[in-house]
């Protein structure tokens, strides 16, 4: 096994536009992440200075991210993920956490954005004992995903399917649906969905400053009812405490119970 294997797919097909501001870098600047430009620095102060909170979701949800990761590799011995729409790299990747752990670990990173493929190198600095790699595809072609996939994990064994942030990018919700029974169609028994997602019901501030967003003209961001989310998991085994806010799964550490907000999620296991 090597500690680099080579993206999949072609190279971006066309240039990166510094001055237009970009939904994957703004959301890498709420993270304190360095891959972004002073437009997106101004849109997302823009955005924060409406709702300051956004800030707080974004890294709940990083945080969420990898408590998933630790259970699935510490108590449910997944040794393989496949994150889809992955985002820009910035710090504790699935990657990172999963091989910290178990450095034997197989990761798959999936995108469609060539903004991505300029950065995968980051994503791919594997351990030796492990693997990752990159595959350029869209989440509305889940087979196309779990071919590409197959070069580098082993689909009878069970993987970890991550949805961080992605689904809400589907404006109809069956749809999304569909795509996550797809994927999951793909994996074996033993296989987890983790997925958060913003949510209505919690953050009427958060509702109205993303609902502002999208009338906007930028490529929108469906926060959707707490129900809507639970029914990705329709098939799925639930694992405690179930699909709740972010920072309620599974909080790390002693201290009071933190505040919920506009963010949840939960992990399923395939029977």
């Amino acid at each position: 096994m090597t500690d680099y294997v080579t993206p999949s797919g072609p190279a971006p097909s066309r240039a990166i536009d510094h001055s237009v501001p970009h939904s994957a870098r703004i959301w890498n600047h709420w993270l304190g992440g360095k891959d972004n430009f002073p437009v997106d620095a101004a849109a997302g102060d823009a955005y924060s200075a409406v709702f300051p909170g956004i800030t707080t979701i974004a890294r709940s949800s990083r945080a969420f991210l990898g408590r998933t990761i630790r259970y699935l590799v510490t108590e449910a011995g997944v040794r393989q993920f496949l994150d889809v729409g992955t985002g820009l790299p910035t710090a504790d990747n699935t990657h990172e956490v999963a091989q910290a752990l178990a450095p034997e670990a197989r990761i798959v990173y999936t995108d469609k954005d060539p903004l991505i493929l300029t950065h995968a190198r980051a994503l791919l600095n594997s351990t030796e004992q492990g693997a990752t790699s990159y595959v350029e595809a869209d989440l509305s072609e889940p087979e196309k995903i779990l071919e590409a996939a197959a070069g580098t994990l082993d689909l009878e064994q069970p993987v970890g399917l991550i949805l961080s942030g992605i689904l809400g990018h589907v404006a109809d919700h069956d749809e999304a649906r569909s795509l996550v029974r797809r994927l999951m169609a793909g994996l074996p028994a033993g296989s987890h969905l983790s997925v958060n997602d913003g949510s209505r019901g919690t953050d009427p501030d958060y509702e109205r400053a993303q609902d502002a967003y999208n009338d906007t003209g930028a490529v929108p961001y469906f926060l959707r009812p707490v129900p809507q989310i639970e029914a990705y998991f329709e098939g799925l085994h639930l694992v405690d405490p179930g699909v709740v806010s972010v920072p309620l799964w599974r909080p790390a550490g002693p201290g009071p119970a933190p505040a919920p907000i506009g963010q949840h999620g939960g992990v399923g296991r395939k029977a």
